[in-house]
């Protein structure tokens, strides 16, 4: 095991996803609003934003289950940027309201849609000597190891009423050559359009970045550890995945039966094929992580333990109950990649029940695992999530994005589970959220996360995701004027007494 050191510091940050953000259009964006949290971040002397993924998402709006390991997802795009960059015309600004509470996804969909295809036209029409459109085709060129496969995916999906890739006409689903050329000359617009997209959230990605340094804050990612089966990555590289030649997956992830769940967690995405990886000598995971760290400052991996061995359960059974657990190098892949990118500061959800093998193979890199002060409190003294059973080397969080707000979390428990809190609190009476914020603040954990939701004090209603229900989750978002100057004052005052501010404050 390494010494307890690592690349974190002892700080503190807030959890809040882009989508949540205020701001006119219906979902939150990489708008004025976006650099207004970052100051509201400073001006509270936090030095982290943590988000969740941010790919183009499929069907039920997962950041988890996006529609490519690399690309952005354009409903991020910020207009008001556009209209300044010339793209869109002064009266095509976004003017609907912002005080949305919740985000329809649909809606917002349809309407940003159109309003990107009008910009995209605008911007090809551009003169090629122009420099943002030489811009954009340098982007296009050093971006194509991915984006040629993921724009071509997309106008095929289009084109194809929005069906899987595996039902597509069997030239399509099989990466035909002469076929994806004859496409390709026939819908020409309709891929460039996508290229430009990604050129714009990029660009407005790389603004959003250099504001966030500018303030002294850190940007601090999520990978999940598998890709939607529905993806440009999965269709670009079949012979990576446990898929059969009509790509259908033989095997498929998920977890075993467990306290939570009798008959396990059935997640469908399809397993790699890791002997592919290793004789490429892990080339795609090495682009994977280069993007994201290109992206970010931190970047948690989700699912971590499935770098030690996952749950591979026959793809025409309906639970996870009979699957069997398969070997996976994650001790080969990390030595290439520490071997790649050296300085990598990455984080390991390690939630769940985690095995010796999981927290070797952590701790032999030196990754900081998680701590959840919801989980610390039904069990006895010995439980792994109490503050007194941390090590430095840790993010402690009072919940994640799949947890009930604590608030939520609180109204929920028994009088005698709320007597146990407030009792290791050192109170009769605990006052919920900001005592558990206090005691996540006080460990020793390196890496303090709140999520927003957590600091406003929200309920059950302001819950971001429930695990298992399919629909109807990502949607909370902020209000104008709930990140106000009297909560900043209060989470400055907190972060100082338990030394989590800047290195400069």
């Amino acid at each position: 095991m390494q010494p307890e050191t690592s690349t974190l510091h002892r700080t503190s940050g807030i959890l809040l996803h882009p989508t949540a953000l205020t701001g006119p259009g219906g979902i939150g964006s990489f708008s004025r609003e976006a650099l207004q949290f970052i100051d509201f971040l400073a001006a509270a002397g936090q030095s982290v934003w943590q988000m969740l993924p941010l790919g183009p998402t499929g069907y039920g709006d997962s950041p988890y289950n996006a529609l490519s390991a690399f690309a952005g997802n354009p409903l991020l795009i910020d207009f008001e940027q556009l209209v300044a960059a010339g793209d869109l015309p002064p009266q095509q600004n976004e003017t609907a309201r912002a005080d949305d509470s919740l985000v329809d996804f649909e809606q917002v969909s349809a309407r940003k849609s159109a309003r990107l295809l009008e910009a995209a036209n605008r911007f090809l029409a551009r003169q090629p000597d122009d420099s943002r459109a030489i811009a954009f085709h340098v982007f296009c060129r050093e971006q194509a190891d991915w984006l040629d496969d993921f724009s071509l995916y997309m106008a095929i999906r289009a084109d194809q009423q929005l069906k899987p890739w595996w039902q597509w006409p069997k030239a399509l689903r099989n990466r035909e050559q002469s076929e994806l050329d004859s496409f390709s000359r026939q819908k020409t617009d309709r891929i460039l359009t996508c290229k430009f997209q990604q050129f714009v959230f990029f660009e407005q990605w790389a603004g959003l970045r250099s504001y966030a340094r500018h303030k002294g804050v850190q940007l601090f990612g999520d990978m999940p550890i598998f890709v939607a089966r529905d993806s440009a990555d999965v269709w670009a590289h079949q012979q990576l995945f446990e898929l059969d030649n009509n790509g259908q997956p033989t095997v498929v992830a998920g977890v075993p039966p467990d306290y939570f769940s009798a008959t396990g967690q059935l997640w469908g995405n399809p397993l790699y094929r890791w002997q592919k990886h290793v004789d490429q000598d892990f080339n795609w995971w090495l682009r994977r992580f280069r993007h994201q760290l290109q992206l970010f400052d931190l970047l948690r991996i989700d699912h971590f333990r499935g770098f030690a061995a996952c749950w591979a359960i026959p793809a025409d059974h309906k639970t996870a109950e009979k699957g069997a657990w398969q070997q996976v190098p994650g001790k080969e892949l990390f030595t290439v990649l520490n071997k790649a990118i050296p300085d990598a500061a990455i984080v390991a959800e390690d939630l769940g029940i985690i095995t010796p093998d999981v927290e070797a193979l952590r701790d032999s890199f030196g990754f900081p695992g998680m701590k959840i002060l919801q989980f610390a409190f039904d069990s006895d003294a010995l439980n792994p999530y109490l503050p007194h059973n941390y090590r430095r080397r840790a993010v402690v969080y009072t919940g994640t994005h799949d947890n009930d707000t604590t608030f939520g979390w609180w109204q929920e428990l028994s009088r005698e589970q709320r007597k146990r809190v407030s009792c290791y609190l050192g109170k009769e009476s605990a006052q919920m959220p900001w005592d558990l914020i206090q005691l996540a603040m006080s460990s020793v954990a390196q890496l303090c996360i709140i999520p927003c939701q957590d600091l406003l004090a929200l309920g059950s209603e302001a819950r971001f995701n429930r695990p298992g229900q399919a629909e109807r989750n990502w949607t909370w978002r902020l209000t104008p004027h709930q990140l106000d100057d009297l909560l900043a004052q209060r989470l400055l005052d907190l972060t100082r007494r338990y030394n989590r501010l800047p290195n400069n404050r």
